[in-house]
């Protein structure tokens, strides 16, 4: 029989019906039984395309003798971290501060009153790895529930005190980050850049978005040529890799290696939307052409295999899945992506040869590292000699290889749509657009806004929920959810000029300050009224593979300030940057996002306006203000017919006088100068 995980929505809870394990989600059901039976929780956190989390669901959560364990002596809770990442930090941060890493899945040991005494990630079945078994762990932490109860709440008080101060930011130091903050994150970013394979640091290699963004800004900023190079240089190397969908386009999640050949194979929706914004910027400052084509088969990816029929767009697909050629086999990770040379052979013919030549498909396998055997006598496609084949045989015999793969197994779509993820989708495909002048790229943007206003937005658009899936929506919006939004419709505003964009983006600043800030800056990630059950509400001060919603909103507070003149974005700005100033000078890595808003905060500020751009000209006088990525710009424009309500939020509209061209006003520091009709002169006064 399903247990009561299958009255919910979330695939990753679905993914865990049939265990034997009697899982309730995280809710107050879960903590009424553990108070009236005195019993600990047992919290497992993990999220549906997690290679581990199905491992240890396969080992452990699936056996019947292993479940008749947890089941005894715990009451067992199944937490999705993408619905509830508040959740999930609390409980990472309190395991984080007992061994020193994190990770998913992530399993906590609770008292009733849910503060953690105990917690890891992964638990093999047997003692491996320097690791417990999972039954020998579970009967000891029993039987010390039983033997040393006071022990035990004393530390886990303790413990939770700790997490409160750290998770909450309420000891850190404050002050505006130091003269130099900005030069020093370009040096660590240098330190750590490797020159070779592209990326920073040692395996395994994430994209790391955040960082890339600063560098181009700062590159636009300073003309530093290194730091573009490093940018340009990243983005080619993982599109170059395995980490990069040779066949489909999208990128995978991480490169277990350290030159990007092997990827974790899990697609995500939050990276490929971040990249999909690097691509664009960086397309925008060095008009390379194979970073041109990685944009568009990325975008092509996004289009055809994550948008959902109304718009938005779903979440990820997983790493694992079915062997095509093991018809009784288990679900292996980057089964689906993985090639034998016999097979590129006998479907290409003599075609086989500069496709196995470029890609670097050989007999056997080419992976680096194997340490599962996953990859045995199989090939990752990735560029390893691109002179091999000219692109456009590459193209034909792509989409061979591509229609032949489409007949395997799938990996499992993970198809709840985040409002959070798609305001970072919204961002890129809006730059995207910006870059290319494609007009699918800003479709796909408002389809994707048009479905959140329509699925997770109050009627007046003030209120989000967090998530969508199979007609219901759910789990209030949090900090992110509300920041990227904001965030995605400034960007598509900036694409598409309507007024509406800009006003909701206006709102959902507006909204997120009220519900969300901190006393002295910052944003917790739940509203006051939200998450009550735990015990401590947090503040994510870490641009990791997502950016931090205080990082992201500091950014939207200082562009709509510059448009609005609305001081409490000024304010909400200048007390974050204070909030995180000693961390972005002792620490420049941790925050990259929120560092290239602190370069906006301190550096000059241009506001751009093009008036009547309906008018001869406007088009051409857009375009120039497209060529640039300007780290203090901040660019408007309206049609004749929108200028009435733009006045409503953007007041200096008014001052401007109608004409029979197009014009550009240049504002700089908040003084503007005389109005430009000429491309020319309007490129000339940007440089």
């Amino acid at each position: 029989m399903a247990n009561r995980l299958a009255a919910e929505k979330s695939p990753y809870l679905l993914q865990h019906k049939d265990n034997p394990v009697d899982w309730y989600p995280w809710g107050p059901e879960a903590f009424a039984r553990a108070k009236a039976e005195d019993k600990p929780i047992l919290l497992s956190v993990g999220y549906s395309t997690c290679h581990w989390c199905h491992v240890m669901e396969h080992e452990s959560f699936s056996v019947p003798a292993v479940a008749e364990v947890m089941n005894r002596h715990f009451v067992c809770v199944k937490l999705d971290r993408e619905e509830r990442p508040d959740v999930d930090k609390v409980y990472m941060t309190a395991v984080q501060a007992m061994s020193g890493q994190g990770g998913w899945p992530l399993n906590v040991f609770l008292t009733p009153d849910l503060k953690p005494f105990y917690g890891g990630t992964y638990f093999p079945p047997d003692s491996r790895y320097g690791r417990p078994s999972w039954t020998s762990l579970l009967e000891r932490l029993a039987s010390l529930w039983k033997e040393r109860r006071a022990d035990i709440e004393n530390d886990a008080a303790g413990l939770a005190r700790a997490v409160t101060a750290y998770a909450s930011a309420s000891d850190a130091a404050r002050g505006r980050p130091e003269e130099g903050a900005l030069e020093a994150a370009e040096s660590a970013l240098r330190a750590s850049f490797d020159a070779e394979h592209g990326g920073f640091g040692e395996a395994p290699k994430f994209p790391m978005p955040a960082n890339v963004r600063f560098l181009l800004r700062r590159h636009a900023r300073t003309g530093d040529v290194d730091l573009r190079t490093m940018a340009v240089e990243t983005l080619r190397a993982m599109t170059r890799g395995g980490l990069f969908d040779q066949l489909g386009g999208g990128y995978a999640r991480y490169s277990t290696d350290h030159a990007w050949r092997v990827p974790h194979f899990e697609k995500m929706l939050y990276d490929n939307a971040q990249l999909v914004e690097n691509l664009a910027d960086a397309v925008n400052v060095s008009k390379d052409g194979e970073l041109l084509r990685a944009l568009e088969r990325t975008i092509g990816y996004l289009e055809r295999d994550l948008r959902a029929p109304g718009g938005g767009f779903w979440s990820a697909e997983d790493a694992d899945s079915l062997p095509y050629d093991e018809p009784h086999g288990h679900k292996k990770e980057g089964a689906f992506y993985l090639w034998r040379k016999a097979e590129i052979e006998a479907i290409l013919g003599n075609g086989a040869g500069g496709v196995c030549a470029r890609y670097g498909v050989v007999e056997g396998s080419n992976a680096i590292a194997d340490p599962h055997g996953e990859f045995e006598g199989k090939c990752v496609l990735y560029e390893k000699d691109p002179g091999a084949l000219d692109e456009k045989t590459a193209g034909v015999m792509r989409a061979k290889l591509f229609e032949e793969r489409a007949k395997r197994p799938r990996p499992s779509l993970d198809d709840k749509i985040l409002t959070s993820w798609n305001g970072l989708a919204i961002a890129g495909l809006a730059r995207a657009f910006g870059a290319t002048g494609n007009g699918t790229y800003l479709a796909l943007a408002e389809g994707a806004a048009d479905f959140v206003r329509r699925e997770l937005s109050s009627p007046d658009g003030k209120a989000l929920w967090r998530r969508w899936r199979d007609g219901e929506k759910a789990v209030n919006g949090m900090a992110d959810d509300y920041a990227n939004m904001a965030y995605g419709m400034l960007g598509l505003y900036e694409a598409s000029f309507k007024p509406g964009h800009l006003v909701w983006a206006n709102d959902l600043a507006m909204e997120t300050i009220r519900r969300f800030a901190a006393d002295g800056g910052g944003l917790f990630q739940t509203g006051q009224n939200d998450g009550g059950e735990l015990f401590t509400r947090a503040i994510e001060d870490h641009d990791g593979v997502e950016p931090a919603p205080s990082s992201v909103m500091a950014d939207v507070c200082l562009r709509l300030y510059d448009l609005t003149g609305r001081e409490e974005f000024r304010r909400f700005a200048d007390e974050t940057l204070e909030r995180f100033g000693a961390s972005l000078t002792s620490r420049p890595l941790a925050m990259p996002f929120l560092l290239a808003a602190w370069d906006r905060a301190v550096g000059k500020k241009t506001t751009l306006i093009i008036s009547d751009m309906d008018l001869p000209g406007g088009k051409e006088l857009v375009g120039v203000a497209r060529e640039k990525l300007g780290p203090g710009l901040v660019f408007a424009a309206y049609r004749r017919a929108d200028k009435a309500a733009l006045s409503t939020i953007v007041p200096i509209v008014k001052e401007f006088a109608e004409g029979t061209k197009a014009r550009a006003y240049l504002c700089v520091e908040h003084a503007c100068g005389l109005p430009i009709e000429d491309p020319q002169e309007l490129r000339r006064r940007m440089d």
